[in-house]
């Protein structure tokens, strides 16, 4: 087996390891590690450390080494917060930026109230939990240390649903959320529905004592599971994405309220249901824009039902294809942006050219985050200040808030 010495982490969270032999990833270790093995394809599957770091620790969870939901559990905490930190000024430097960046907001653990479980149907019963590393195979599991405790303790009720419901041959998706009314549980890629399948799913529903249960878009429950939005209450599509904590989705609010204090009129950008849109309406007006038209329905639907919120419209366009254009973002003081993964070039440019005095980036990718940030700079606009969150502990993935101002 060939030595190797891990230079750094890469942006996934595998070390980055050089040796005689080149250079590879290797999951489950840090930087400065000494570690063993051959490496297939640029990737060392099953390094053996041999000098270990001392921001290493022994995680917590007995699921660890095979599951795929978390991939820095062997490391520290103040050692993860940097590295996401480190994460983002590297991101920014890359485009020639950079800016003051608060300290990183960690969500605690087992906070995460939204989860998408994968499931498969055995001759013994059901599988149910995260795919492994690198791999399609479901990992059952029987604890989490990040999943609220409330969906951990119905995995067991989650697996028969799933036992009922899936076939042999294909995988079912359950996007579990965990909200004051309960658990509302969304599953694609079921078999189809008939009376018998129905009044089984039914029957777990009202054992589990679900808040909704939603089969391949047939509701088999109708309570409603409404989730607060400042003022505002919020029924949500089925599976709809929402902030993975709500220590999360707090600080993320905060840093997006402070950045537009005192703007009159404000267009949030990609809205989703309304998860800035309607606690910004308590002090401006606010044009909520999304690609999907159930997003923007429960949006309104909770803005008409709420007291004491300032004017709200809804639009439904897709940002991507059809950015807002100068002359619609001109009558705007602010916009908040918070665009998918793969970041919003073309509707950062007309942001650019429109001028308006202040732009507030959220964003789930560091690199193009970066780069719409490059268009906004070029364009005379200054990042005043940055805000990392860390929804997703023990995992690679990271949130920043951007606030900008024209100079």
């Amino acid at each position: 087996m060939s030595l190797w010495t891990v230079a750094r982490l890469g942006r996934r969270g595998d070390g980055v390891a050089e040796g005689e032999a080149g250079r590879a990833l290797a999951p489950l270790t840090l930087p400065g590690e000494v570690i063993e093995g051959d490496a297939v394809n640029g990737r060392i599957a099953a390094p053996r450390i041999l000098t270990p770091s001392d921001q290493r620790v022994r995680p917590v969870c007995g699921h660890y080494r095979v599951c795929g939901g978390c991939s820095l559990m062997h490391a520290s905490d103040a050692f993860t917060a940097e590295w996401k930190r480190q994460v983002v000024e590297t991101a920014m430097a890359a485009q020639g930026l950079s800016a003051p960046i608060e300290d990183v907001h960690v969500s605690p653990l087992m906070s995460r109230r939204r989860a998408v479980l994968s499931g498969r149907r055995t001759k013994k019963g059901a599988l149910l939990g995260f795919h492994a590393r690198a791999s399609d195979v479901v990992v059952d599991l029987a604890q989490c240390h990040v999943m609220r405790p409330q969906i951990t303790a119905a995995l067991p009720l989650l697996r028969r649903i799933v036992a009922a419901g899936a076939s042999r041959q294909a995988e079912v998706t359950l996007t579990v959320i965990h909200g004051p009314a309960g658990l509302d549980v969304a599953a694609r890629g079921g078999k189809p529905m008939d009376a018998a399948l129905f009044q089984a799913l039914a029957a777990l529903a009202e054992e589990g004592n679900l808040a909704r249960l939603d089969w391949d878009g047939q509701a088999i429950t109708r309570r409603p599971p409404l989730l607060p939005m400042g003022r505002a209450r919020v029924l949500p599509p089925p599976g709809a994405f929402l902030q993975a904590t709500a220590e999360g989705e707090a600080a993320l609010l905060d840093a997006v309220r402070r950045s537009v204090a005192g703007a009159g009129r404000i267009a949030d950008l990609f809205s989703g249901c309304g998860t800035f849109t309607l606690p910004l309406a308590e002090a401006a007006q606010v044009h909520a824009v999304e690609g999907l038209a159930a997003p923007l329905a429960a949006l309104d639907s909770a803005w008409r039902n709420a007291l004491g919120l300032n004017r709200v419209t809804t639009e439904v366009r897709d940002l991507a294809r059809r950015p807002l254009l100068v002359d619609e973002l001109a009558a705007f003081d602010a916009i908040v942006i918070d665009p998918p993964r793969a970041g919003a070039e073309a509707q950062s440019r007309q942001i650019a050219a429109a001028r308006v005095p202040v732009v507030v980036m959220v964003a789930c990718d560091p690199v193009n985050f970066a780069k719409d940030a490059r268009v906004l700079a070029e364009a005379g606009y200054g990042i005043d200040r940055i805000w990392v969150v860390d929804q997703f502990r023990y995992s690679p993935h990271v949130e920043i808030v951007a606030a900008l101002t024209l100079r």
